[in-house]
């Protein structure tokens, strides 16, 4: 339309032109049924339903290898038959509690942590972070308050030790291991079985990944996305068990075993020191960070099951900290050029981690701040392809892989079994970025390969991809 206007200059007429859009909308939209919000997934990850079945074994049952065969009693790890058989034989019968399967007061005090994390989560004061937008059209509001949390209990471990005898008391954790293992183990199991039978009766939405309908896949995937307790919908499981109990454990734990070394030997070796502010600082730069667990597979894609709940509550806490707890026992002294070498590569990793994730952060918000180029899909994405982003598809995990490295390299080089943490998170990651690479070629089609293009390498800059140490092979 358009509309004449007098003008100022003598004998011109300036015209104006308003372009009108009609949107036509349904007057009743048709909302999407249960069934067509949650498809039946296939079982194809981890090697489908037997592999789930095998991992959800094996991961516990590692848990309690990590101990036994890593201890005062045997060192770490046995070398000789005879030493294999002393291990084996102190299994249900070690010398003191740290060894006992099962001890009904650590159940209680795990139990009674759990409920504190709980407590603070409600009553703590924190910033409500909208989540990304589900299928069903929803957002979940998530209250971030986990590093108030870490200062509560920090503080209140600080008035422990500083007290006469809260040394001894703060190393009744290293003392209790194995039965708190259990312990972590039973709340894991309980809520991953319980999840899973009540997300069949109350309509909530389900993981795409975790509805096959065999229960072994299910459990250790996933059925529902975002489980919450009922009457409680802004208590999400999922999200809670990500950097709350597990990880705050880890570092107290850890604190355990340094007070342990000091009893042991009078002062806390620059081993112990390295992993303790390292792996310390490592929780703590999470807990800052909490909202941007937000964006992460665990809680976009994946279900909680078994899978999460083990790992959060028993694996993290438990298997992170095993170079802590070997130093307790086995002390390394490391003198001023070996630490800088550890000090640095820790740093280096950490040092593109945090880069690489605030990149991504900002980009996500709407900022960027260093002027960043990107590419536009189809679908309106827009996906980083320069900066960390434009050096690899994952540069967060190559900063991962070298602050694994070196929380491991303090132990020395008298075990293996303590550079466990750098291989299992090789392993991880790798598996990781796999699956990530499929779900966005699935999600963005032949704009994920335009992205590949530009952005060939997958985890670690400049080093050749899979595809292209494939193709090189073929030419060859």
């Amino acid at each position: 339309m358009s509309d004449p206007q007098p003008s100022n200059e003598e004998g011109t007429t300036t015209t104006v032109i308003t372009a009108t859009t009609h949107l036509t909308l349904p007057a009743h939209p048709v909302p999407l049924t249960y069934e067509e919000l949650n498809p039946k997934s296939q079982p194809l990850e981890f090697f489908g339903p037997i592999g789930t079945f095998a991992i959800s074994l094996l991961a516990p049952l590692f848990t309690y290898i990590f101990f036994y065969t890593c201890n005062d009693a045997v060192g770490c790890t046995p070398t000789t038959l005879n030493g294999w058989k002393h291990a084996w034989n102190l299994v249900g019968n070690f010398p003191s509690a740290a060894g006992y399967l099962w001890e009904w007061k650590a159940f209680a005090v795990y139990l009674g942590w759990y409920v504190y994390c709980i407590v603070c989560w409600k009553v703590l004061p924190g910033d409500e972070i909208k989540g990304n937008l589900l299928r069903d059209g929803t957002r979940k509001s998530y209250k971030m308050n986990g590093l108030y949390t870490l200062i509560l209990t920090l503080g209140l471990s600080l008035g422990i030790l500083l007290n006469p005898g809260g040394i001894e008391l703060y190393t009744w954790l290293y003392d209790h291991w194995v039965p708190l293992v259990s312990s972590s183990l039973a709340m894991a199991t309980f809520q991953a079985l319980w999840v899973y039978g009540y997300s069949y009766y109350n309509g909530e939405l389900l993981a795409l990944g975790g509805n096959s309908g065999n229960f072994f896949y299910d459990f250790f995937m996933g059925r529902p996305l975002n489980p919450h307790p009922p009457f409680f919908p802004s208590f999400d499981i999922k999200t809670f068990n990500e950097v709350r109990p597990g990880m705050i454990l880890w570092l107290l734990l850890n604190i355990s075993c340094a007070c342990e070394q000091y009893l042991r030997l009078g002062t806390i070796t620059d081993s112990m020191w390295v992993v303790l502010i390292f792996e310390g600082w490592y929780t703590v730069d999470c807990l800052i960070q909490e909202h941007t667990i937000l964006n992460q597979m665990d809680i976009t894609t994946d279900g909680f099951g078994f899978m999460l709940s083990m790992g959060d509550l028993t694996w993290v806490p438990f298997t992170y900290g095993l170079q802590a707890r070997f130093l307790a026992f086995h002390p390394v002294k490391m003198g001023p050029v070996y630490t800088t070498i550890v000090v640095a590569i820790t740093l280096v990793g950490n040092y593109i981690f945090r880069q690489a994730n605030n990149e991504k952060g900002n980009f996500r918000a709407g900022k960027n701040p260093k002027n960043l180029e990107y590419m536009t899909t189809e679908r309106g994405t827009k996906l980083l392809t320069s900066g960390w982003w434009g050096r690899s598809r994952h540069p967060n995990y190559f900063g991962d892989w070298l602050m694994a490295l070196g929380w491991c390299l303090p132990t020395g080089f008298s075990t293996p079994l303590t550079y466990y943490y750098i291989v299992y998170f090789v392993i991880l990651l790798l598996h990781r970025q796999i699956r990530d690479d499929e779900a966005c070629r699935h999600k963005y089609g032949k704009d994920w390969d335009k992205y590949c293009e530009k952005v060939p390498y997958k985890i670690i800059p400049y080093v050749v991809s899979h595809l292209q140490l494939v193709d090189q092979l073929n030419e060859d």
